[in-house]
């Protein structure tokens, strides 16, 4: 029971060092940046490693054709394809980085 209670004390002894590591690691979140793609890469979406979505491409003959509903399931295909990639390159990341490995609710698919 007490041994409990001396891991608190150890983990309140290094919160300072812990905000420190979570703060370099949201740090290098923002440094990722991967791209989903959707249709032969005729809609791509850039994001980063915060779940943001930085830039969206899509050719403009997916637009001319006028079919919005296949656009639109590009569009989601390619955002949950770059999401995919944020999680699995953000895992390998903070796995390398020696913790924190499941932060973004698992591995693979």
């Amino acid at each position: 029971m007490f041994g409990k209670l001396g891991d608190l004390a150890d983990l309140m002894k290094n919160a300072g060092k812990i905000r420190e590591s979570m703060e370099k690691a949201a740090e290098a979140l923002g440094q990722i940046e991967v791209q989903g793609e959707a249709g032969g890469g005729g809609v791509v979406v850039k994001m980063n490693g915060r779940m943001e979505a930085t830039s969206v491409r899509i050719d403009p003959r997916l637009a001319a054709d006028g079919d919005v509903e296949l656009l639109e399931d590009l569009v989601l295909a390619a955002t949950n394809a770059a999401l995919v990639k944020v999680r699995e390159t953000a895992t390998q990341s903070f796995t390398s980085m020696g913790g924190l490995p499941n932060i973004f609710g698992g591995g693979g698919s």
